[in-house]
């Protein structure tokens, strides 16, 4: 759109052309700019103007503000990445060398999001520019902590692409090369601070979310992905000088930097995607998938060059989800709406698959995740080292109860008039099996190899030795499996539900009770009282048993007390959700919680029947209250609605 041909900036300090500059960037006003806007009033308020206006330009172009923050900005993250580069070339433990010659990899791993900082600032992208800085600076903290655990216990750390030891060490001195990587992630960090304000101008310029939101949807099933994978073993060794364990058996700080990579990157991703700036959401994009290439690559390399070691599936997944991030980079974040054509900072053409597709996916990933749970429910959770014989755990059946509760509107997600609703209790009874497949992992971990066996955890008067010879089973592995499966699953039926919403061609079946009216306000009430019964519920024993200690919230918390948490939270959440969902949500939300609480309280029957003298507990009606409460409230929702119309 021409620009007036001589707008000068209202400031005191410098009177000059608005449209030269920095930030200056036409494709970032463009896309949110309407017909008729160069004429608008500039906004009230002082330091703010309306996106898209004239008086937007202005402040944009304040002397002295955001172009000289952003280049300061791209010159750290230029420097971070030359310490980075350097640390990868120079040894990080004394008298200590890599398993391989990795130099060049983690050169170019390193130097990479450096150069496209550089380029998007050199071609005035602003948007793109803040946003790679703020990705790399999100998963920055993470990376720090993994290569601070070569500083701890160089020992103890699977990272053969900087150092591998060929003889029993204990606790190696740091080398020159760690600092080196220390300095550079900091410098990371420090050039976040100055692109924060870049980003926030662009997305104040850009106006609200506009354009249906499609290929960027795909980000946060990726990152989710990618989280998993960063929990599991980064490769697989048979090296005694190098232990190759998953996050939550690593060394206390490497389990730390990927506990805080697995979270962050999906959350980074999630900010990225509800960035009304096409340029910051593909920065935030192309960001976070570089930096957690530079993670996920290197075990790769090792495991397929490194004697002795090999390729393990985690590492695999976090490298094509980063490439699979970085690849929506270069797609279109919005589809035109009403015939206008959407502009950024990369153009893409391609089109996300429809409504049909997210359903087929959602019902299907439900069905896989229903599966998997049902395979580690019936297989054996461990196995013996000798002729000791194998105990079971009793929250198998409860595995079992989880899979047929997810299994059941994954089918309904298919039916065309039963698919909205359906989805949105798929949504709610995923956490199912987090809450049951917690508690077979939890038993699972007690009774490891060379580690006494907790009776409680299999039932009482097992004639077991205090230490006996047990591994994993095929059951962990599908309970893994059916946790991954069903994240990723309730990931697929938000997407979906936002699909729903967008999308215009939805026919008249799908759009039945979405007419855009939240639920009926008297549902508040009980649903308060709902949450207030599901905090009690999961808080407190379903049932006493002599001999057994439960899991639980406030007290005796351990592996399963993770999966009473996961399902309060998700539980919480719907709550949280339904007032302001339209009324067919509404129920269905309130329907999948009630469900939840349901197979909370069927612990007293599938799990407290392997066990003598067990009573119900206090949880076990608090669930049972908060689940008939639900149920109330889902018919409230639809019944309010209808009478309103």
């Amino acid at each position: 759109m021409p620009r007036p041909a001589s707008v000068t900036c209202n400031h005191d300090l410098l009177s000059r052309p608005c449209g030269s500059g920095l930030l200056a960037s036409p494709s970032m006003t463009s896309r949110s700019r309407q017909p008729g806007e160069e004429s608008a009033e500039p906004a009230e308020s002082a330091g703010q103007a309306a996106p898209g206006t004239v008086s937007a330009e202005l402040l944009r172009n304040e002397p002295g503000a955001r172009p000289r923050a952003l280049g300061l900005s791209a010159g750290l993250v230029s420097a971070g990445a030359v310490a980075l580069a350097a640390g990868a070339l120079i040894p990080v433990v004394r008298d200590g060398s890599p398993g391989f010659t990795a130099g060049p990899l983690l050169v170019v791993l390193a130097l990479a999001p450096a150069a496209a900082v550089l380029y998007a600032v050199a071609t005035g992208r602003p948007g793109l520019a803040a946003g790679l800085v703020l990705g790399l600076t999100a998963l920055a903290p993470g990376r720090l902590l993994l290569d601070l655990q070569l500083l701890a216990d160089g020992s103890l750390a699977s990272r053969p692409e900087l150092f591998l030891a060929d003889r029993l060490l204990a606790m190696p001195q740091a080398g020159l090369g760690l600092w080196a990587l220390v300095a550079g992630h900091l410098l990371t960090l420090a050039a976040g601070v100055f692109a924060a304000g870049t980003a926030r101008d662009e997305s104040e310029l850009a106006g609200a979310l506009d354009g249906q939101r499609r290929w960027r949807l795909l980000g946060p099933v990726l990152a989710v992905a990618g989280g998993i994978g960063l929990l599991l073993p980064p490769l697989s060794s048979g090296n005694a000088y190098l232990l190759a364990k998953n996050a939550f058996e690593a060394p206390t700080v490497a389990m730390a930097g990927y506990l805080l990579l697995a979270a962050v990157l999906p959350f980074t991703v999630l900010v990225a995607v509800s960035s009304p700036s096409a340029g910051v959401g593909k920065g935030g994009f192309a960001g976070a998938a570089l930096a957690v290439l530079a993670v996920g690559v290197p075990p790769v390399v090792a495991g397929l060059v490194v004697d002795r070691l090999s390729v393990a599936p985690g590492s695999v997944v976090v490298a094509i989800a980063g490439l699979a991030l970085l690849g929506l980079a270069f797609t279109r974040f919005d589809v035109a709406e009403g015939g206008e054509s959407a502009t950024g900072d990369l153009a893409g053409e391609a089109k996300l698959p429809g409504l049909f597709w997210w359903r087929l996916a959602t019902g299907g990933l439900a069905l896989l995740a229903a599966g998997a749970a049902v395979a580690g429910a019936l297989t054996s959770v461990l196995k013996a080292n000798g002729a000791t014989p194998v105990p079971e755990t009793p929250s198998r059946w409860l595995l079992l109860g989880a899979a047929a509760a997810l299994a059941v509107p994954g089918l309904f997600v298919f039916v065309p008039r039963l698919s909205a609703f359906a989805r949105g209790v798929v949504a709610a009874t995923w956490s199912g099996v987090v809450l049951a497949g917690a508690a077979v992992l939890s038993a699972a971990l007690s009774v490891t190899e060379d580690k006494a066996v907790d009776p409680a955890q299999f039932g009482v008067d097992l004639p077991l030795p205090d230490k006996v010879g047990f591994s994993a089973g095929p059951g962990v592995t599908w309970t893994f499996i059916a946790l991954v499966l069903a994240a990723v699953a309730a990931l697929a039926a938000v997407v979906t539900g936002v699909v729903e919403r967008d999308d215009n061609d939805a026919t008249a079946e799908d759009d039945a009770g979405m007419d855009g009216t939240p639920a009926n306000g008297t549902v508040l009430t009980p649903v308060v009282a709902a949450a207030v019964l599901a905090i009690a519920a999961f808080g407190t024993p379903v049932f006493t048993a002599p001999g057994y200690t439960a899991p639980g919230l406030w007290s005796d918390f351990g592996a399963a007390s993770w999966g009473l948490l996961g399902a309060l939270a998700v539980v919480l959440g719907l709550y949280a959700l339904v007032v302001r969902s339209r009324p067919v949500a509404a129920a269905s939300a309130l329907s999948g919680a009630a469900l939840v609480l349901g197979l909370r309280a069927a612990e007293l029957p599938l799990v407290g029947s392997e066990y003598e003298g067990a009573s119900a507990g206090a949880g076990f009606w608090l669930a049972l209250s908060a689940a008939v409460v639900s149920l109330a409230a889902a018919g409230m929702a639809v019944t309010g609605s209808r009478r309103s119309e």
